[in-house]
Order: C-alpha cells, then structure tokens, then sequence
C-alpha cells in the first residue's frame, strides 16, 4: 500500500453493482483519476472507491490525502492491474 497526495483530474459518476461480498448484495463504486503534484505529465492513477467512498463527489483540482493499494488479477489468460483506494481524505482532514 502506498500513501500520497494527489490532485483530483476526473471524478466518475457513482454506480451500484453487485457483490457478494457486502451486506445487502450491492455495493457502491466510482472511478477517479487521480494525479500525483508536480507538472501537468506527473504520473496518473486510475483508482477505484467503492462502500462509501465512493458516495463521497471530489471536485477536480482538489488535494487528497491517498492509500492505495495495487493489485493485479489474471481473466482469460490477460493480467490486470487494479488500483483500489483504501482511504481518501480531502485536504483538511474531511473524508
């Protein structure tokens, strides 16, 4: 797992999908790019939130405060990687 700060480029909408995982069966989900400060050709991210992060709308350009954790999963003999956000937090401590 990584911690940084990072600006927020794109926030996607909020979708609900299925998941045997969670509670009740479905669970929240929403795509960011994220980008790490610098320049504008800084490295990128594209994280998935999910529970209730991913009920939380980050505006572009805001800072957050970043703990990602990288995975990669094999489907069709194709290997993925997923970036998946364990914790966001706006500048000034509001998750």
């Amino acid at each position: 797992m990584n911690t940084m700060i990072l600006r927020v480029k794109k926030c996607g909408a909020m979708t609900t999908v299925q998941s045997e995982k969670s509670e009740n069966g479905v669970l929240n989900k929403r795509t960011l790019v994220l980008q790490e400060l610098g320049g504008k050709y800084e490295d990128s991210y594209v994280v998935t939130a999910l529970g209730n992060l991913a009920t939380i709308e980050w505006a572009e350009g805001e800072l957050v405060v970043a703990n990602l954790r990288f995975q990669t999963r094999e489907y069709n003999g194709q290997v993925f990687m997923d970036v998946i956000a364990n914790e966001l937090v706006k500048e000034g401590g509001r998750r």
